[in-house]
This record gives structure tokens, C-alpha cells and sequence, in this order.
């Protein structure tokens, strides 16, 4: 079977909220509703020609429970023709979900999906809808702590002495000051959707920028957090991504339906990998993930012009750096900063990562090739590498 190239057309998101901030009084599924809406209206596609929609959550469950894919594309406005699904990778679902609308393209099933992820955790926290089987204790199959994702990014500076908590630190500052910049440079003002919500006295509201982002973190200011999973640890509030409400979603298409439509594809898809690690080391998913990714596209490492890798935990990109021997003040990785600012609504962050990557194609036309890569709880690593189609 010859495989059909797929192009990424849009991505757009939510400004995120912090849990329980000014999304507070807003239903999960209608900030999905938002962005889906949005990819139809911004590229004036003919809702009949989507044929699948996927969309994530890590906790599917009460507003962000009922079959998202099906339930936000029917309340966006596609036709009941249009079927959908819920998808679930954990912090990797809206990246996964493009992975699977990409592969219904490149076998020739569909010609048009929009993939995206939805998480509200201010109503529903990681953790508060699981019920772990007591196998993984019993029989040794994880450590116990290996189901707490700041106990693994401790366990990865432990792997790892050379990631330092200062270096951690300084990562942090470095991530809020390229937002900073990105806010000022208007980077992100493609990829956001304004969302009116209503305040906690009933009045609406149009939120129109991330309410995490902290411009003025210091370096000082961060040696003063406590690390509140190890007494005397290295991992703070201050060098992780928060908690954290929004949503993103994407448009993907056949190359040749985008431009029969008039449509102007933002990215070709060249590989995608997915990889498994020990979960205590969590955040060390995306190097063994990156590295089949690259082989898949017979590239490496020095081909890749942009690099958009989730901040999850600012050890978890310090331990991609240094196994790649990549500057840890690389302008090219990460250069709009990310989810220790910006934050990580969980199942949502893939898409964001495109949204930073596609416009890093439009302002530096020169650049060819592009990785969206991050961590996944349970010891997964999640990768897709991109080609930028100017």
C-alpha cells in the first residue's frame, strides 16, 4: 500500500486556565466546542467533509466523559454523518489522536479528521476517576511511586545527578522569559481562541491569554519553593508545568484534498513513534520515542530545525538535551517557551506543541523539519516529526 501524505492545516487552542481559575464556571466539553468551532469557521471548510473526529481526555469522566469526539462534533456543528470517538494516552491523548486521524488519511479510509484533547482539571484532577489494579503493586510490575508523576521527575534527578536543581531553575526562568517575548512578539496570536467564561459572580468575561504565565520568575524567587514531593527534593512548582484547564484541536487532511479546497497545508507529517520506559522514569519517555521517530524518517538529530518537547518538568527536557547534546539555551528547542509557563492542561499539550511548531515554519521559511515530542505518565514517550511545507 502506497501511503497518502497528510498536511496539519490549523491548530488552535484555549488560552489555559489554571484549575479551578477562570474556567471555573465553564463545561470541559464546551471549551472543545470552542476550538472545533473555530478550525471550521477559520478555514471555511464544508462541515460535511470532516469524516472522524478524535478527541482526548485523560480523565473521561463527567463533562469530559461522554464519547468527546462524537458529543463536542455534534454541538460544534458537524452534520450527524459525522462520526467521532474519545481517545485516552494520557498526557499524550491530543498528540495520539492526530496520530490516528493521520493514519485514517495516509491509508486512504478518510480525507478530513480533526483530532484535539479536552481537559478540565480543575473538576476533574488526574487521579480522582482512576482505580489502579493492585497488580502493579503486588507483583512489582511499577513501583508505587511511579504512579505520581512529580515523585518520577525527582526519581530522574536521581538517575541523573548532573540535572541539578539549579539547572532546573535556570529552565524555568528561561521558559518564562521566551513566553514573555512570544506574548510580545504575538506568536501565539494565531493559535488562540478568545473563550468568554463567567467570573465567580456570574458576570462574563472574554479570556483572551494563558492566565498561568509568571514574567517575573526569578531565579531567586524559585530557590525559595518547597519541593512538595521529596523533603529536600529539586522539583517545584516553579521548574513544572501547573494544573491546568483548556483545550486544542487540529484539521488534517489529505495534501491533495487541502489544496483542491484552497487551503494552505502548515505541515507535512513524516513519522510518528511511541515508546515505553520504566514508569518511575516517567519524563525519560521522549528520547527513546524521538530517537525511532528519526529512524522512521532516516534523520537525526542535527536535521531538525525546530524542536517543540512538552515542558512537563524542566528535568525531564534537560535529560532530552543532554542524550541528544543539545545546548540546554538552544534557540531552536522550545524558542516561545512552554508548559512551565504557559501550563499542561494534560491530553490537550500535543496540539499546542503544533500550534508552536507550524508558526515557527511561517516565520523561518527556511526550516525543514520539525519534532513535537513529550513525556507520558505510566513511562511512555510520544514523537511526530513534521516537514514544513514552504
Amino acid at each position: 500500500m502506497t501511503l497518502r501524505d497528510v498536511v496539519l492545516v490549523d491548530a488552535v487552542r484555549t488560552p489555559f486556565g489554571k484549575a479551578g481559575g477562570v474556567y471555573a464556571n465553564t463545561r470541559a466539553d464546551d471549551l472543545g466546542v470552542a476550538v472545533v468551532k473555530a478550525l471550521l469557521e477559520r478555514t471555511a471548510i464544508d462541515p460535511a467533509l470532516v469524516e472522524d473526529v478524535g478527541i482526548a481526555a485523560t480523565s473521561q469522566t463527567g463533562d469530559q466523559g461522554v464519547t468527546l469526539g462524537r458529543s463536542i462534533g455534534l454541538l460544534s456543528g458537524l452534520p450527524n454523518t459525522v462520526p467521532g470517538y474519545a481517545i485516552d494516552r494520557m498526557c499524550s491523548g491530543a498528540m495520539t489522536a492526530t496520530t490516528q486521524i493521520a493514519s485514517e488519511i495516509a491509508t486512504g479510509m478518510i480525507d478530513v479528521g480533526i483530532a484535539g484533547g479536552v481537559e478540565h482539571m480543575g473538576r476533574h484532577p488526574i487521579g480522582s476517576n482512576f482505580d489502579v489494579n493492585p497488580r502493579f503493586l503486588v507483583e512489582r510490575l511499577v513501583a508505587p511511586d511511579a504512579l505520581n508523576m512529580g515523585v518520577t521527575a525527582e526519581n530522574l534527578h536521581d538517575r541523573f545527578p548532573e540535572l541539578t536543581k539549579q539547572r532546573a531553575d535556570a529552565y524555568a526562568v528561561r521558559s518564562q522569559q521566551r513566553t514573555a517575548a512570544a506574548y510580545a512578539g504575538g506568536a501565539f496570536d494565531a493559535q488562540l481562541i478568545p473563550v468568554a467564561a463567567r467570573d465567580p459572580e456570574g458576570a462574563w468575561m472574554l479570556i483572551s491569554r494563558d492566565e498561568p504565565p509568571r514574567p517575573d520568575t526569578t531565579m531567586e524567587g524559585l530557590a525559595t519553593l518547597r519541593t512538595p514531593f521529596r523533603p529536600n527534593g529539586r522539583v517545584t512548582a516553579g521548574n513544572a508545568s501547573g494544573i491546568n484547564d483548556g483545550a486544542t484541536a487540529a484539521l488534517l487532511m489529505r495534501e491533495s484534498t487541502a489544496r483542491e479546497l484552497g487551503l494552505t497545508p502548515r505541515a507535512r507529517m513524516v513519522a510518528y513513534a511511541f515508546a515505553g520506559v520504566e514508569p518511575e522514569i516517567m519524563g525519560y519517555g521522549p528520547i527513546p520515542a524521538t530517537t525511532k521517530a528519526l529512524m522512521k524518517a532516516g534523520l537525526g538529530i542535527g536535521d531538525l530545525d525546530v524542536i517543540e518537547i512538552n515542558e512537563a518538568f524542566a528535568v525531564q527536557v534537560l535529560a532530552f538535551l543532554d542524550h541528544f547534546g543539545l545546548a540546554e539555551d538552544a534557540v531552536h528547542v522550545n524558542p516561545y517557551g512552554g508548559a512551565i509557563a504557559v501550563g499542561h492542561p494534560l491530553a490537550t499539550s500535543g496540539i499546542r506543541l503544533m500550534a508552536n511548531l507550524v508558526e515557527h515554519f511561517r516565520r523561518t521559511p527556511d526550516a525543514r523539519y520539525g519534532l513535537t515530542t513529550m513525556c507520558v505518565g505510566l513511562g511512555m514517550g510520544a514523537s511526530i516529526i513534521w516537514e514544513n511545507v514552504r
